[in-house]
């Protein structure tokens, strides 16, 4: 009697497990047939992004008409100061990673546990990209395994190269200000490829509230770590 009871029961989890696991199973599928095809990031710059669809979209609601600045130039027309800097302020082990820093993951949790709030991610330049070209700014554990899917994806079909520079020509710099050449002449009055090391290091030290400093103000916190990113580019 206990046996056949025994062999119902596991027959019933057999059951539920079956019909649980096919709707997992073609979500996983959707997963995976929906991921962009990065691959022709390759050869082709995007039209546009996620993000400054969403900005758009946002600026629109409230009643305003944006036109959002943005000037695609080779990573060889980015100022080197320029490039070093957006490295040592963002993601320093960027050449040595695969997309994913977990030295930056864990010093960021110990930073953010000892301050007793969330002060700062370890999101690599990559990881931001992924972000930026393909996913919303709201966060959830969702976004964030999709962003992990097509972070490993980026890496694995575009060289180093064309991922900073795929990044720095869409990264948010400003009000509707996107890469370094619109944020170089929005900022600087200048092309991208002519920006000091003083005036790459403000830029990269504005990307993580770039809103928040445009027009461009030299408060002294953003001096104190426009002054860390000099002496790390060293």
């Amino acid at each position: 009697m206990k046996s056949n009871h025994g062999r119902s029961l596991i027959g019933i989890l057999a059951l539920v497990a079956f019909f649980v696991s096919i709707p997992l199973g073609a979500f996983a599928l959707y997963w995976l047939i929906t991921l962009p095809d990065v691959a022709e990031l390759a050869k082709r710059n995007p039209r546009s992004t996620a993000l400054i669809d969403a900005r758009t979209a946002e600026a629109r609601t409230r009643g305003r008409r944006p036109s959002p600045q943005q000037h695609w130039v080779p990573l060889s027309h980015i100022s080197p100061h320029l490039r070093r800097a957006v490295i040592v302020a963002e993601d320093a082990r960027f050449y040595s990673h695969e997309g994913f820093d977990w030295e930056g993951i864990k010093d960021a949790a110990l930073d953010n546990l000892e301050a007793g709030k969330f002060k700062r991610g370890g999101s690599t330049i990559t990881q931001q990209l992924a972000k930026n070209l393909y996913l919303t700014t709201r966060k959830s554990l969702l976004r964030k395994m999709r962003e992990a899917l097509i972070t490993r994806t980026l890496e694995h079909n575009l060289t180093k190269a064309r991922i900073l520079e795929l990044y720095l020509n869409v990264v948010e710099w400003g009000h509707h200000v996107y890469g370094a050449e619109a944020a170089a002449r929005h900022h600087f009055g200048k092309s991208a490829d002519a920006l000091t090391r003083e005036e790459s290091a403000l830029l990269a030290a504005i990307l993580p509230a770039p809103r928040l400093y445009d027009p461009l103000r030299v408060t002294k916190a953003l001096q104190r770590k426009q002054v860390r990113i000099l002496e790390f580019m060293e």
